[in-house]
């Protein structure tokens, strides 16, 4: 059984306008499928939807409306095989803090409306479009979608409660979507990245001396991991037929301690 082909197809890539998002992009794009680059920073976003010849479309994930034009403006390019769940957050905070005050419940609520239930959004949309696609093989297949958790979803550190909840409700409902999906013929599979060196460390030689550090961690390489790496991943379980609910660490060996 081949691969599956992209030609002439399309895909949606959320949070592509950098880092692990922009990176899957690039590769998704290689593979011949026009991509809406979904994302909210319009400048980045539309600059590396032109350089792939994809459309960028400006897209809160947890918006319904903006959920629905991302997919609509992805059909129009050619059917829609592909949703990558790039995007999310961190809002890094301790239950009770050091004087023994409540972590605000809004902050808490905030991280799985983006991460979570976001994800599930744009999932649940793209499905149903993804859905009314031909097949493209004997066995039925129209499609498939790759989820972004986290090793915080069995290593959460110190400070990282609703970034941990969110991402491990992520692995949680891969199975059942999987399960859900597989009459429609659309396989769902969720990676969960470990260290990855993306704009969020910044830049310059106190950034790199910090990411180094970071890097002696890892059991080897013993480095941050790129983003063209956790991308090799997104496309072997897009076009591998037979790869279906499953969550898979692309993170060096590592694990993480308390803090």
């Amino acid at each position: 059984m081949p691969r599956l082909n992209l030609e002439g197809s399309s895909a949606i890539v959320t949070g592509a306008a950098s880092g692990i998002g922009e990176a899957t992009a690039r590769q998704i794009s290689d593979l011949g499928s026009r991509v809406v680059v979904a994302d909210l920073n319009e400048e980045r976003g539309a600059s590396v939807a032109s350089e792939i010849g994809g459309l960028f479309v400006r897209c809160d994930v947890t918006s319904e409306d903006d959920g629905a034009a991302a997919v609509a403006a992805a059909s129009e390019m050619g059917p829609l095989r592909v949703l990558v769940n790039s995007a999310g957050l961190g809002n890094p905070g301790r239950t009770i803090d050091r004087n023994n005050e409540p972590m605000p419940q809004a902050n808490f609520e905030f991280v799985i409306k983006v991460n979570l239930l976001g994800s599930f959004n744009m999932l649940r949309q793209s499905a149903a479009a993804i859905a009314k696609t031909d097949p493209l093989d004997s066995d039925g297949q129209r499609g498939a979608i790759v989820n972004m958790a986290s090793v915080a979803a069995f290593d959460g550190q110190i400070g990282q409660a609703s970034y941990s909840a969110s991402k491990g409700g992520i692995v949680g409902m891969t199975l059942p979507i999987a399960r859900d999906l597989s009459p429609a013929g659309i396989r769902v599979n969720t990676i969960a990245p470990g260290l990855i060196d993306t704009p969020i460390y910044g830049e310059g030689d106190q950034s790199e001396a910090f990411k180094a550090h970071l890097g002696e961690s890892v059991l080897f390489p013993k480095r941050l991991g790129t983003a063209e790496e956790l991308a090799f991943m997104v496309v072997d379980l897009v076009t591998n037929p037979y790869m279906n609910a499953e969550v898979i660490r692309v993170d060096g060996g590592i694990r993480m301690p308390p803090k």
